[in-house]
């Protein structure tokens, strides 16, 4: 009976760890979306620390360019996560959501990033950026 209980709790230990794993997994959920309203928004989001969901220009190449809107996010899941646009967006164009780590710059809490920069950088787990592309509507 011992052995059973001890077999039991590891295998239920296990299923827990491998569930947290897969379900901690740094990602983001987001559909096309009417952004008229000068907010975009993501489903669901994953972060493995405290970032940003950073909104970006792409199109068609799949390069993320200029920033247009950010909002905060907490380690762990993140929940209808809204970013008010800084710039209009126009039906049809592409839109990169992307998760950035809080990391380095001058202070804790600003978002400090730019193209190209290391401050509040994207996080890149096994070198892959972490994102999704939209259309707006």
């Amino acid at each position: 009976m011992k052995l059973f209980t001890t077999t039991a709790l590891a295998l239920t230990i296990a299923a827990g760890s491998a569930f947290a794993a897969a379900h901690s997994t740094p990602m983001v959920e987001a559909v096309d979306q009417d952004v008229s309203n000068g907010v975009v928004s993501a489903e669901k989001v994953m972060a493995g620390v405290n970032g940003w969901m950073v909104v970006h220009r792409t199109d068609a190449e799949m390069k993320p360019g200029p920033v247009v809107g950010y909002a905060p996010l907490r380690a762990g899941e993140n929940v209808d996560v809204a970013v008010i646009l800084q710039e209009e967006v126009k039906s049809g164009e592409m839109l990169m959501l992307m998760v950035h780590a809080e990391d380095g710059g001058m202070k804790t809490g600003g978002f400090e990033y730019t193209l190209g920069a290391k401050e509040d950088g994207p996080i890149k787990p096994d070198g892959k950026l972490v994102m999704a592309v939209i259309t707006a509507k």
